[in-house]
């Protein structure tokens, strides 16, 4: 090579074709070694960190990657296992298949000078890391480690970039016994230092190991008076001086390498020290070259079967990340049918208003012509309901005959979902339909949410599909339609269920109180015509006959509801969990609040009619009026109640079941505070000897709201609330005077609007 000053123009060409490098190439034996990782059952991008950690060009894109995922070096210490924990997988394995090869297939030489730069750069990574131990914490190990790595990545790029120049440039370094920089200067205009700092800036490095990059080769120790950032780049460049003093590798350098116990002084580390980082780098460098395999000498018909297979594999990958993408996809658009399905509904939506907007729904998401929706009730029946689109503005509600030789839904879709053609099913329901489908292009499919069809959908299809397309289309959209038809028809029959319950209570003809010889009843107790009003609905028990009956809609209700209500509360749980749409979760979060609404009320209604077996025995009845205050403070979730209590002095004990007694009182108290605003009362309760000596007497007292007459009838009916919103369930009076009447006691209410209400409980001594 001549030795005049280069051209002016060298430099800029040189820093240009450098710049256009997007990452270092890496040898085959690396490859191979990354991609026998990847070939494993089950292989992680975790399981290449030690490999990654051990390669300059992996460990610069890493840190490339982590900045364009705004993952700063700090939140992971400089370290690149820390980093592939916070970077998309699929993304690293994107970058690794992406390197290209160190490839010098007429030059053995010239890749032997790359494995020795590779292996010097280990070495100086290794060293630089037991400094930093040394003098921590002032410095973090893995920071000093990855600058040490990184520290030649010029030198990298230009024995890549032009290799037989730089060939030359090492081999007069050498002959001279000095600086590569000085020889790249003399030749190229530029050095090493300088084009690794803007290919490290280009990339995007962490600005440590760009100072330490540029400086390493400088007068370090001036510098970092000026500048103490730059301390990274004062133990990197004593870390290539000492594994330059152990032989390992080649850098390009070979100036005398005496100052390096100047620059130990100047970091504080003694000479004991020093000499055991020197004895120790020989096996650690070792151990870092096996990861990159370093030292193969594997034919090259080795690494082109190790790249075919892991090439192979990738396509495979890639295939199945594509037919994801379109699951993923068909699954988005799916969620936005659900999420526009389901504004506007709510638990007192009947099932055919929602037949209806989903008849549309489907026509105008689903891009198809005429649609017919009809429902399977629960019970048999010759009639069905329908409804029928014929565009994306008119549905109109019809009733079918359902067919007589063979079930409204399909057989093969009774089990499981499917889609089928409906001209081989539907002759039944085309007959009826005041319209004409095209049934060579129409489709049936079930609406099919917990093991029972609720319904089916037939369509016209407008457009070409495949049998497995359409399943994937349509699975997700039909069972959560379906899931929200059969939460409709639960409550629907929760509310008959409900409807003929009370009207059991109603209109069944009552039996008067039974009493014992022992026992006669009070010449105090109130006359029919006084204001307190002893309505036969609230202060009678109810015949054997009519609590049988009410114990047999409990149990009816509990069969047909409990089950198909916890199969829609377990999938719409599954779904909200599945589901990144905070709209959608929200509504499958209604839908499960509203099955355990239900679910609630059918556990109201069997306590009201199969209540546990009362077990009476002698109690106080101080200690009783105390625990359901206790109680009720904790139902009120108030710390304060105003509740005064006044008890004849000597009163005997009642003979009840205590905690069956003390729930009664405790309902009838939390009425009473809510007859006022503000719901802490006050509430005055006595309890006193009844007349005949036989019965104990309390009396619940507010100065509230008040109830008229007509409210006071139906005041201890089950479900009955005189509250029109956000009402209760309106059984707290019904289950205390169902338990009032266990207990072989009595319940009577008088009230007046504006004035107040009293309940007068009598309760047996024996």
């Amino acid at each position: 090579m001549p030795q005049t000053p280069p051209d002016k123009t060298v430099a800029p060409q040189i820093e240009l074709s450098v710049r256009q490098l997007d990452t270092l190439s890496i040898l085959p034996a690396t490859a191979a070694q990354c991609f026998s990782k990847l070939l494993q059952p089950q292989a992680s991008i975790l399981d290449m960190a030690e490999i990654i950690e051990a390669d300059p060009a992996m460990t610069a894109k890493v840190f490339s990657l982590a900045h364009e995922k705004k993952i700063r070096p700090a939140d992971i210490k400089f370290s690149i296992r820390n980093a592939l924990e916070k970077l998309p997988e699929d993304i690293v394995r994107k970058a690794i298949f992406s390197f290209k090869l160190y490839q010098t297939p007429d030059n053995q030489p010239r890749l032997e000078l790359r494995k020795q730069l590779l292996l010097h750069s280990l070495a100086t990574a290794c060293c630089a890391a037991e400094i930093a131990k040394i003098i921590s914490p002032q410095m973090e190990p893995n920071l000093a480690y990855s600058a040490g790595l990184l520290h030649n990545l010029g030198a990298l790029a230009l024995d890549q970039t032009m290799p037989r120049s730089f060939e030359t440039i090492v081999e007069q370094a050498k002959s001279q016994n000095t600086y590569l920089c000085e020889t790249e200067q003399k030749h190229l205009g530029t050095d090493h230092t300088i084009l690794g700092k803007r290919l490290a800036r280009k990339w995007n490095l962490p600005e440590q190991i760009i100072l330490a990059i540029w400086l390493h080769h400088s007068d370090i120790t001036t510098i970092t008076q000026k500048m103490p950032q730059a301390r990274i780049a004062q133990i990197v460049q004593l870390a290539d001086l000492l594994a330059r003093q152990g032989g390992i590798g080649q850098s390009g350098s070979y100036e005398p390498t005496d100052s390096a116990e100047q620059i130990a002084t100047s970091l504080q580390i003694d000479p004991a020290q020093l000499e055991q980082i020197c004895n120790e780098l020989p096996d650690k460098t070792l151990q870092k070259a096996k990861l990159l395999d370093l030292d193969s000498q594997r034919p090259q018909s080795y690494y082109l079967d190790v790249f075919h297979t892991a090439a192979a594999q990738q396509a495979r990958t890639n295939a199945q990340i594509s037919q994801t993408n379109r699951q993923l996809q068909t699954a988005a658009a799916q969620l936005q049918f659900v999420k526009d399905l389901l504004l506007g509904m709510d638990a007192n939506t009947a099932p055919i208003d929602i037949a209806q907007k989903l008849a549309l729904h489907w026509q105008r998401f689903f891009q198809t012509g005429s649609v017919c929706l009809y429902l399977t009730p629960l019970r048999i029946s010759q009639v069905l309901e329908a409804v029928l689109a014929q565009d994306s503005r008119t549905v109109k509600t019809i009733c079918l005959n359902s067919p007589i030789e063979n079930p409204p839904i399909p057989q093969p879709m009774q089990e499981e979902f499917a889609v089928l053609d409906a001209n081989q099913y539907c002759h039944w329901l085309f007959e009826q339909l005041d319209i004409d489908f095209d049934t060579d292009q129409t489709k049936i499919i079930p609406l099919f949410p917990n093991g029972r069809a609720v319904g089916a959908i037939v369509f016209e299809l407008r457009y070409p599909a495949k049998t497995e397309d359409l399943d994937e289309n349509f699975r997700l959209a039909a069972s959560i339609a379906g899931l929200v038809l059969d939460m409709a028809f639960a409550a629907a029959n929760q509310q008959n269920l409900a409807e003929n319950f009370v009207q059991l209570l109603t209109t069944t003809k009552k039996s008067p109180p039974k009493v014992s010889e022992e026992t006669e009843v009070p010449e105090s107790q109130p006359a029919a015509d006084e204001d307190i009003s002893p309505a036969p609905t609230t202060s009678e028990i109810p015949t054997t006959d009519l609590l049988s009956a009410l114990a047999e809609v409990a149990a009816g209700a509990a069969h047909e509801l409990n089950n198909p209500l916890s199969v829609i509360s377990g999938r719409a749980q599954l779904l909200a969990e599945t589901l990144q749409d905070p709209q959608a979760k929200q509504m499958l979060q209604q839908i499960q609040q509203n099955a355990a609404e239900l679910s609630g009320i059918i556990d109201d209604m069997m306590s009201f009619a199969q209540p546990p077996q009362p077990k009476p025995q002698p109690s106080n009845i101080k200690t009783i009026i105390d625990e359901a205050i206790q109680l009720t403070a904790q139902k009120q979730n108030k710390e304060q109640l105003d509740i005064q209590i006044e008890i004849t002095e000597g009163l005997e004990d009642v003979f009840v079941d205590s905690a069956q007694v003390v729930s009664a009182l405790s309902n009838i108290l939390c009425n009473s505070l809510e007859s006022y605003d503000q719901g802490t009362g006050p509430v005055k309760v006595t309890a006193e000897p009844e007349d005949s000596g036989n019965l104990i007497q309390l009396q619940i007292t507010d100065s509230g709201c008040g109830m008229d007459a007509q409210t006071l009838k139906k005041a201890a009916q089950p479900f009955f609330s005189a509250r029109p919103a956000g009402r209760k369930r309106g059984m707290g009076l019904a289950h205390a005077q169902r338990i009032i009447q266990l207990n072989g006691g009595f319940l009577t209410i008088q009230s007046s609007p504006g004035v107040g209400t009293t309940v007068a409980i009598l309760l047996p001594r024996r």
